[in-house]
């Protein structure tokens, strides 16, 4: 089968955010390969959200949930509905962000067939400065923080930014499945990536296809001079999620030998800081998610 009659099904998991999604499924809709349907999971479920879904000019499934899945629950059920729609390749979207330009999709689609590839993502790069990547990436002992630190280069292997315009083959999701629901946010896409990387499949980033996204490093405090860093997100909730999930992704195969690196870099965070109370919820938390307590706040 060509790749010019697979089906594409796009999902994009939304909530209270109803302008955002706009341009969102606007940016999908002006693809020059259309996509063939999206699924948006509205994990608020609100009459604004549903009106932008039925103006998107695509053919859309509208999932409203009335309980909160969170990104990880919310993709899942976005994703397996798309493979039960047919989906012979799923394009996971944001409502967030969107593809810089209308041939994003075409590129991935090109890259993965060039280099037979189970999962391609573009490069996730700041909505306000698209020379910058989005999420700074270390290679080796360096940081890079600027696209044009890749020139040259067409696709970064073994590497990919999950759920901000990653496109899975659907027999990919059959090896290595869909979000853990119990993550409900943050980490669900590092586990989904460990998963990639035990499985053997062939995966990595086209660095000529790029999505745009708000520039996430503020959460990350700069540790040993820089050396180092600890995430410290300004949320209370966020920070809940984000260390017992890290505690419970450190417990997994082909994470565990994170986590001497983990308790070094964030005893030093607190307690240069004199937070004693941060510290110990900061243990308890990791803890909580070694154990597999996944009860919310």
């Amino acid at each position: 089968m060509t790749a010019a009659v697979q089906r594409v099904v796009a999902v994009v998991v939304t909530r209270h955010r109803p302008e955002l999604l706009a341009e969102s499924l606007a940016a999908l809709a002006s693809q020059t390969r259309p996509i063939d349907s999206i699924v948006v999971v509205d994990n608020g479920a609100d009459a604004e959200t549903e009106a932008v879904v039925a103006a998107a000019g695509v053919p859309c499934t509208y999932l409203p949930s009335h309980r909160n899945l969170g990104g990880a629950g919310g993709f899942a059920l976005g994703i397996l509905t798309a493979l039960a729609q047919g989906a012979e390749w799923v394009w996971c979207a944001d409502d967030d962000g969107r593809p810089a330009d209308d041939s994003v999709l075409a590129t991935l689609l090109a890259c993965a067939r060039t280099h037979d590839l189970a999962e391609v993502s573009p490069a996730v790069v700041d909505k306000a400065h698209p020379e910058q990547l989005a999420f700074p990436l270390r290679r080796g002992l360096r940081w890079r923080r600027r696209l044009d630190e890749f020139e040259g280069l067409e696709l970064l292997p073994g590497y990919a930014s999950l759920f901000n315009g990653a496109l899975f083959r659907a027999d990919a999701l059959d090896v290595v499945g869909v979000p853990d629901y119990r993550l409900f946010l943050r980490g669900d896409e590092t586990e989904v990536h460990r998963r990639l990387v035990r499985s053997g499949l062939r995966f990595g980033t086209c660095l000529r296809a790029a999505y745009l996204h708000p520039e996430g490093t503020q959460e990350f405090q700069p540790i040993l001079g820089g050396r180092l860093s600890a995430q410290y997100p300004s949320d209370e909730t966020k920070r809940f999620f984000t260390y017992r999930n890290r505690g419970y992704l450190m417990a997994q195969p082909g994470m565990r030998w994170l986590f001497p690196l983990e308790l070094v870099r964030f005893s030093w965070f607190f307690l240069a800081r004199r937070d004693v109370a941060g510290f110990r919820t900061w243990l308890g938390l990791l803890r909580q998610g070694r154990r597999e307590r996944f009860t919310r706040p």
